[in-house]
């Protein structure tokens, strides 16, 4: 199997970057759709979410799969953009490298807040919205079903999840406390109504805020959130007047572009005259143009903005960090082991089916053509013929069965030379 991954995240790339390669649903779904109408040979997945986009592609040999260079450029084609504009800011990893990567995605090891229960979920729905373009992904099904494996064996043999800490509760938790002392006197806005909105108002609950309105482009969604957190609601349309009354404002939204910019905000800063204003951007794309938060008065914190409370979390529970290390280095072996032992055993299934068939021809034709052989000799012939077999097939067989980090290339140079079918 060949596996690439390409993709940025808050490691290496900044928000700016992060939401210019941000998918919604739909677009995941068209992006695959084109992949496999350009690479028809090879199985794709996208992950988008909040923190990273991660593209994976995967085939049963070299020749099915895109290049690295080639997924980038297929990548940035599809945002609308120019490659030399997003080279610098991806990483890219292959095969084992690959696998380990995506391993400690899943289990959340790579995560802005490592131990976050949230990204499991999304690495399962990024292989899900695969499976729902129609195309078959028996390799990524393979790779990402273990991930999930993975992510579990970390979750209950380490501590790394013990009392949770998100995204959302250190911008609550952390952020928050560093502009209010309380929350139970402050108007507090919610745009969105997703599963991040739910969650940031979960913290907020717990902190004392009461005074809270929703307000969504959808209203049933809004409605659902709003009742169960006992707020008010708001149409789309007063956000500007919700905006003038809000002391903190957290904002979710899905929005491609922002909601909020610049120019917009100019008449809401006027009419607050100068009261504090803390506001949240969690969303990728950004919601809230970035130079309103030059008002003063204004405080506004993006996801970019909490890296740095996330990496305390990150030394917090280094103690475990070893152990969670250690089991994805277990599984990344095992797969490649397993993976090895799978395609080495077909390869050489057939190496010896297609070697049995000559001999066993050339037997047939030799002994048809001698006369008054005695059935002692026609046996000494057969083992002569088996034995000859056996040693020529020893060397690539003994190579095939070495160190799979020596052999990964025999088995397609093997398929190649002896012309072997799948």
């Amino acid at each position: 199997m060949n596996l690439q991954v390409i993709g940025c995240s808050h490691h290496h790339s900044s928000v700016s970057v992060r939401e210019k390669l941000a998918f919604t649903e739909d677009q995941v779904k068209t992006f695959l759709t084109k992949f496999h109408q350009s690479f028809p040979k090879s199985e794709a997945v996208l992950l988008s979410t909040c923190n990273r986009t991660e593209f994976y592609a995967a085939g049963s040999n070299a020749q099915g799969v895109p290049s690295s260079e080639q997924m980038v450029e297929f990548l940035a084609d599809q945002r609308g953009l120019k490659t030399g504009e997003i080279a610098n800011n991806l990483f890219a990893h292959q095969d084992q490298a690959a696998i380990a990567h995506l391993f400690n995605v899943a289990a959340s090891l790579d995560s802005m807040v490592v131990g976050e229960a949230q990204i499991l979920s999304q690495v399962k729905q990024a292989y899900q919205l695969a499976v729902d373009t129609g195309h078959k992904i028996p390799l990524t099904h393979h790779v990402f079903q273990t991930a999930m494996k993975v992510a579990k064996r970390v979750a209950n043999e380490t501590d790394i999840h013990t009392t949770r800490v998100s995204v959302p509760s250190v911008a609550i938790n952390v952020l928050t406390k560093q502009i209010f002392e309380r929350l139970d006197d402050k108007r507090i806005l919610i745009i969105g109504a997703g599963k991040m909105a739910e969650e940031t108002l979960t913290y907020i609950v717990a902190n004392n805020g009461k005074d809270i309105v929703v307000t969504n482009r959808t209203r049933s969604r809004a409605d659902d959130l709003a009742q169960k957190f006992k707020g008010q609601i708001t149409d789309w349309e007063h956000l500007e007047q919700q905006l003038i009354d809000a002391d903190l404002i957290v904002s979710t939204t899905g929005a491609t572009q922002p909601i909020v910019t610049r120019q917009q905000f100019k008449n809401v800063a006027e009419k607050r005259r100068e009261k504090a204003l803390l506001i949240l951007d969690l969303a990728i794309p950004r919601d809230f143009d970035s130079k309103i938060g030059d008002y003063e008065s204004i405080y506004l914190y993006t996801l970019d903005d909490l890296q740095k409370e996330c990496e305390k979390n990150r030394q917090s529970r280094q103690s475990q960090w070893p152990k969670a290390q250690k089991i994805v280095q277990q599984e990344t072996t095992n797969f490649f082991q397993d993976l090895h032992r799978r395609n080495s055993g077909s390869t050489i299934a057939l190496l010896k089916k297609q070697a049995n068939e000559v001999k066993d021809a050339e037997l047939e034709r030799l002994l048809k053509r001698l006369d008054r052989l005695t059935p002692e000799q026609e046996s000494e012939i057969e083992q002569s013929f088996h034995r000859l077999v056996n040693k020529l097939l020893h060397p690539p067989l003994k190579s095939i069965n070495a160190d799979q980090n020596e052999s990964v290339g025999l088995l397609d140079a093997m398929k190649r030379l002896f012309q072997l079918g799948d």
